[in-house]
């Protein structure tokens, strides 16, 4: 290996054991948690041990920092984020965060149609908070079927049957907060106490 790349793996180390510190987790209680033994965990921490992919994945899932956090990766230069839209049942998703667990952020377009559908309720683990950006947007949950004009917001839980689609056929843009069971959006209109 190179220099820099020597220099940049001996860096992990002292990295990981801040981040332990930091949020107050013990060896035992990480080792229990990612299935990475105690022993190696602690000389991953004092640079005994190298990083490697298969023990960087499960620290990052548990302290919730991109893989190039850990490790320190230099920034590219380039200030631009290149979002990769997904599609499925017909809409848009662009992921507006890359972090790994945590609440996610979409930007959601649903296409403009002749004709509005028919809703196909669905159910998924997990919690939604939702703002319209552009169109009138239908959100059906379970038996509650709503219209919701741009600067209008919703939040609910995805195990409950739910739909979103055009209300009148025309295109819909909003953005969407969605993440595990259990996390919620907090909304504060003025100053906290």
């Amino acid at each position: 290996m190179d220099r820099a790349t020597d220099e940049v793996l001996d860096a992990v180390g002292p990295r990981l054991r801040a981040l332990r510190r930091d949020r107050g987790i013990t060896l035992a209680d990480l080792a229990a948690t990612t299935g990475v033994s105690e022993s190696t965990l602690s000389r991953l921490e004092s640079g005994q041990r190298r990083a490697t992919l298969e023990l960087l994945l499960p620290l990052a899932r548990i302290y919730d920092v991109p893989l190039d956090d850990l490790v320190g990766a230099p920034r590219t230069g380039d200030p631009r984020i290149h979002l990769k839209p997904i599609s499925r049942f017909g809409m848009t998703f662009v992921p507006l965060s890359r972090r790994p667990g945590g609440v996610h952020a979409f930007k959601m377009i649903i296409p403009g149609r002749p004709e509005p559908l028919e809703p196909t309720p669905q159910t998924h683990e997990g919690f939604e908070w939702l703002y319209v950006l552009n169109g009138r947007l239908r959100l059906v949950i379970g038996e509650r079927d709503l219209t919701l004009p741009p600067g209008e917001a919703a939040e609910f839980d995805t195990s409950l049957p739910h739909w979103l689609g055009s209300a009148d056929g025309a295109a819909v843009e909003l953005l969407i907060l969605f993440g595990l069971q259990g996390v919620r959006a907090h909304v504060r209109s003025g100053p906290h106490p």
